[in-house]
C-alpha cells in the first residue's frame, strides 16, 4: 500500500503565522487533491509546549536564528510556535481533514526539538509513525507539506531509512530558507539518499495507487 504523509500544515508555518514559510499556505491545494488518490492518509503537528527548548524565549540574550546545543544536539533557535492547543497549532483551514486515518505529534519533549514524523532529532524517542505505516501494510510513502528543508526533508530520510520507498511531492512543499540555497540543498540531499522528487500532476495521473 502507498500513503500520503502530510507534515505540520498549521496556521503558524503559513502566512501571518508565528514562523511562516513563503507561500506555505500554496501547498494546500495540491494536498488536498492529493487526498483524493491515497488509500492511506496521515498527518503530523507540530505540539510544542509553550517552554520549548527550541524557542530563542527561553534563552535570555538569544534570538530567532541563533544557534545552540540543545540536549548535545546543534540547534537552531525559532521563534515561539505551534504551542498546544493554542490556533496558531491547529491546522489550516482549507485543508480537507476527513481523508486524514491519524495524527502524529511531535515535538513534545521540551528538551529536544523534532522535525521528522517519525522521531525526536536524536532519534531517541519514536512519535509511533513508522510502527502505524508498518501495521497497515504501507511500503511506498509520499511526503509532502511544510518545510521543505526542515520537516519535510527529515520526515522522508526517516522513512527511507525505515525502508519505504519514499518520494517527496516538490510543488506540495514549501522551504523556510534560513540561509540562502537551503531548499536547494535538502532536493539535492534528498536525492542522494534515494529519494525520488515529482511533482504533483504526474502523482494525479497515476491514479492506481
Amino acid at each position: 500500500m502507498k500513503a500520503l504523509i502530510i507534515v505540520d500544515v498549521q496556521n503558524d508555518f503559513c502566512p501571518g503565522g508565528a514562523l511562516a514559510v513563503k507561500e506555505g499556505d500554496q501547498v494546500v491545494l495540491p494536498i488536498n487533491r492529493l487526498q483524493e488518490i491515497f488509500p492511506l492518509v496521515v498527518a503530523t503537528q507540530d505540539w510544542h509546549p509553550k517552554d520549548h527548548g527550541s524557542f530563542a524565549s527561553q534563552h535570555p540574550g538569544k534570538k530567532p536564528g541563533d544557534m545552540m546545543k540543545l540536549k548535545g544536539l546543534d540547534q537552531i533557535l525559532w521563534p515561539d510556535h505551534c504551542v498546544q492547543a493554542t490556533k496558531g497549532a491547529e491546522f489550516v483551514d482549507t485543508l480537507k481533514k476527513k481523508s486524514i486515518k491519524k495524527i502524529f505529534r511531535k515535538g513534545i519533549d521540551r528538551t529536544i526539538d523534532s522535525y521528522s514524523g517519525f522521531f525526536d532529532n536524536g532519534h531517541r524517542r519514536s512519535t509511533g509513525l513508522g510502527d502505524y505505516l508498518k501495521e497497515k501494510k504501507v511500503r511506498e510513502v509520499y511526503v509532502v507539506g511544510l518545510a521543505t528543508d526542515y520537516c519535510v526533508k527529515a520526515t522522508a530520510l526517516d522513512a527511507a531509512e525505515l525502508g519505504f520507498r519514499t518520494h517527496v511531492i516538490v510543488d506540495a512543499c514549501r522551504g523556510v530558507e534560513v540561509h540562502a540555497g537551503d531548499i536547494q540543498r535538502a532536493f539535492d540531499d534528498l536525492r542522494q539518499n534515494g529519494i525520488q522528487l515529482h511533482q504533483s500532476s504526474e502523482v494525479l495521473l497515476n491514479k492506481t495507487l
